[in-house]
């Protein structure tokens, strides 16, 4: 397990550095640098001028020699400092870390709760009424867009019923009730694609457990419903659900970018969509490549906590 997990880590570490490199390349194709955003399109500025503050960003260097002092400051765990603000990409990206938490893990515990049961009850009354409304019920989960529906519960629950407050941002330790209240619907919304896919994934594996030969001769000798469903077959039946568990937790990750903005959350989406905007180079490229590495650890305990949940299941680089 160990050189297994040795063997992961390098192969991390290559994707993580061509990564870099794409992230660098692509913001670099996008229109325009922090240098236009910070003059405005309407600014009259001598052109001696435009020259020195592309050389105080480092903007006059040739592109692999800004990527290679970018890379180095990380091999040194310096991931930069936002041009914007002056303030150290890391502190940026933990003030806003907490949120970005919070919203991935209650949208996770809303997907599994939902997803999993609702697979469970499909599998068991297969071609049943109720089934078939669960097998609608992910298909229209997994067709909203994220952005229309986000919407479309603010309008209705807030707008409408005006059930929900406004979204003013309120920490969780300042005041949980208020805060929870808040992350409701954020959490809804971007778990409701996440549940629909494991209800998927549960509901296809629980029938092809269920029709294998030691769960029929587990039922004939007399185990209930219950016992038999939950302890027999959701026990074989959980590699592929945390498979995609897992994955969905990454997915997430990158979904929160576009509910933070429509639900106007300061998490980390929120800080990438507007370093963007702002043509903020070192805060776009590390948070990035932050999230990146928040995924493949993910993937990564997920793919070691297979061995505990299946004991034949053995790692050899």
């Amino acid at each position: 397990m160990s050189r297994y997990v040795v063997v992961r880590l390098y192969s991390m570490a290559l994707t993580l550095l061509g990564l870099s490199l794409l992230v660098f390349l692509m913001l670099r194709l996008v229109p325009g640098t922090v240098v236009e955003q910070m003059i405005g399109a309407d600014a009259i500025v001598s052109p001696a001028m435009v020259a020195e503050l592309k050389r105080f960003f480092g903007l006059d260097q040739p592109w692999w020699r800004q990527y290679g002092r970018w890379v180095a400051a990380l091999t040194q765990g310096d991931l930069g400092t936002s041009w914007r603000t002056g303030k150290p990409v890391v502190t940026l990206i933990l003030e806003r870390l907490p949120v970005t938490i919070e919203l991935t893990s209650l949208a996770v515990g809303f997907a599994l709760l939902l997803g999993i049961p609702a697979g469970i009850v499909s599998a068991t009354r297969r071609d049943q009424a109720i089934d078939n409304v669960t097998r609608v019920g992910t298909l229209l989960g997994l067709s909203v867009p994220v952005f229309w529906q986000g919407t479309m519960l603010i309008l209705f629950f807030s707008i409408y019923l005006r059930w929900m407050p406004p979204v003013v941002w309120v920490d969780f330790f300042t005041n949980p009730a208020r805060n929870l209240t808040i992350m409701l619907l954020p959490a809804l919304c971007l778990g409701t694609a996440s549940a629909a896919n494991i209800a998927r994934t549960t509901r296809a594996c629980m029938l092809d457990v269920l029709r294998s030969e030691y769960i029929r001769t587990a039922a004939a000798k007399g185990l209930t419903g219950r016992v038999l469903i939950l302890k027999h077959a959701l026990k074989n039946a959980l590699i592929p659900i945390v498979t995609v568990a897992g994955l969905q937790v990454g997915i997430l990750l990158g979904g929160t970018v576009v509910v933070e903005e429509v639900f106007t959350l300061p998490g980390i989406g929120r800080l990438v969509l507007w370093s963007i905007y702002q043509r903020d180079y070192p805060l776009t490229q590390s948070t990035i490549l932050f999230i990146a590495v928040m995924f493949m650890t993910i993937n990564l305990a997920v793919d070691v906590l297979y061995g505990y949940l299946d004991p034949r299941i053995r790692y050899s680089a």
